[in-house]
């Protein structure tokens, strides 16, 4: 059981509620933004001295079933959720695993996939393996030595990288790979290399120290990215995350929406390649 860091997710998630949020009165001017601990404490079902003691880093370890409670009171998300019994020290309904073996499964779909970009990404952002597309859109990771395979590394300390997105959306970006780090860690506490990645990157860079205090979680799910493409220019693309059993490795496909602009840059993208048709 991690006390302090459950204490703080407890407390940033009970601020973040207004009174409306979990249907009670606003009742009198409040000091303090989100919900007091007592009002928690009824919502879980559970006394507001063993509430006051969790969020005090003091408290005994929670049930499983008291955890339930806490999840439902501060309307945790299921990243959420099973972030709070990593916290507490339980496991939640699901496993997760830390190989950085690509499943042959995911190499035999990622093989099949010609004419969209793809890649098979390990869960705390190391690019495993990459299909000729993704390596025209995103560059060529076997290009790079194993330490700038990592998009969350790369994220924040390489400019090179973050050039690829729009500027409006970095800070977006920064917090997306932030918040699904925060979720791995937990999620394995013991294995090395995402707590060695957080390590360095508190102390790299301080807009990653930031937002990690601000201590946000989510396991990465599909989305909508916009590309800055040095050759065809912007894509928008669909980005769907398949993710392996185990939950260790997400095999990301970026599709574009058929007729629409980026639909006729990735097709451009195809005939290019790799070539830097910028030059001369």
């Amino acid at each position: 059981m991690n006390r302090p860091e459950l204490a703080d997710f407890l407390r940033r998630c009970r601020t973040r509620l207004a009174p409306a949020d979990v249907g009670l009165a606003e009742g009198v001017r409040r000091r303090t933004p989100g919900l007091r601990r007592e009002e928690v404490a009824q919502l879980a079902g559970m006394s507001a001295d063993y509430y006051t003691r969790l969020e005090q880093s003091r408290g005994p370890r929670p049930s499983r079933q008291m955890l339930t409670a806490l999840a439902r009171a501060l309307r945790l998300t299921a990243d959420e959720r099973d972030h709070l019994f990593h916290l507490s020290g339980e496991e939640p309904p699901r496993e997760a695993g830390g190989s950085g073996h690509v499943r042959p499964g995911l190499l035999l779909v990622l093989d099949r996939l010609h004419d969209t970009p793809a890649q098979v990404v390990s869960d705390f952002g190391d690019v495993l393996a990459q299909n000729a597309m993704a390596a025209a859109l995103l560059g060529d990771v076997s290009a790079r030595p194993p330490a700038l395979r990592n998009v969350v590394r790369r994220m924040f300390t390489d400019p090179s990288a973050r050039a690829l997105f729009p500027e409006e959306d970095h800070e977006t970006l920064a917090r997306h790979h932030v918040a699904n780090l925060r979720a791995v860690l937990a999620a394995r506490p013991d294995d090395p290399r995402p707590a060695a990645l957080v390590t360095e990157l508190r102390a790299q860079s301080p807009q990653f120290a930031r937002m990690w205090d601000d201590h946000e979680v989510a396991v990465r799910r599909s989305d909508t990215k916009r590309f800055r493409h040095p050759v065809v220019g912007e894509l928008e693309l669909d980005c769907e995350v398949l993710l392996s059993p185990e939950h260790d490795q997400r095999l990301i496909v970026y599709t574009a929406r058929p007729g629409s602009a980026a639909y006729e840059r990735l097709r451009l993208l195809k005939v290019v390649g790799l070539q830097d048709l910028a030059v001369g």
